[in-house]
């Protein structure tokens, strides 16, 4: 029951108050802006990754990141193949329970065309601090053009629960600046 009871039982009829109608339109017309500015940062913002995504199998990715390791490996960290692709190629990198392989050697301000894939079950890929984030799911190919625009090592998250061993993978990239 009510503290002040309406004075029929059919809400719906009674008056409503002039700051409740204000409040009521406030917040329709705040929610229109916010609509508008998501179409709006879709088109105009930067923070939207233009991708790819294709299908794949687990086999057929793994050969061709196989391939890209085998032709481009330069030095190897801890048991990890360290693969420095040519300029403008296609770089492959792998997500399985619970590591990112190989650790990749990119040149600052140049262009490639990266490829991500899982092996095992969906993944989140973090690329720290720069903070792009995708899903990673069996079965698909993630492509996405990027150009380093600052040398350094770059730490790459996996953002989606994936097991017991979640949170030791982790993965790297290396930016190097050529003189």
């Amino acid at each position: 029951m009510a503290i002040s009871p309406p004075l029929q039982k059919i809400w719906w009829n009674e008056p409503v108050e002039k700051t409740e109608l204000i409040w009521i339109v406030v917040a329709f017309v705040w929610g229109l802006i916010m609509f508008f500015m998501m179409i709006y940062w879709h088109g105009a913002g930067q923070q939207n990754l233009s991708n790819e995504a294709y299908r794949t199998t687990p086999e057929a990715y793994g050969a061709k990141a196989q391939a890209m390791i085998d032709q481009y490996t330069v030095r190897d960290e801890a048991g990890y193949p360290v693969v420095h692709p040519p300029v403008g190629s296609d770089v492959y990198l792998v997500a399985r329970l619970w590591q990112w392989w190989p650790i990749l050697e990119l040149e600052k301000d140049q262009e490639y065309r990266l490829h991500i894939s899982s092996m095992d079950w969906l993944h989140g890929f973090s690329l720290q601090p720069v903070n792009i984030n995708l899903q990673v799911h069996p079965g698909y190919e993630m492509v996405l053009t990027v150009k380093p625009n600052q040398a350094g090592q770059f730490g790459v998250v996996c953002n989606e629960y994936c097991g017991i061993g979640h949170h030791m993978m982790v993965g790297r990239i290396h930016v190097v600046q050529k003189p």
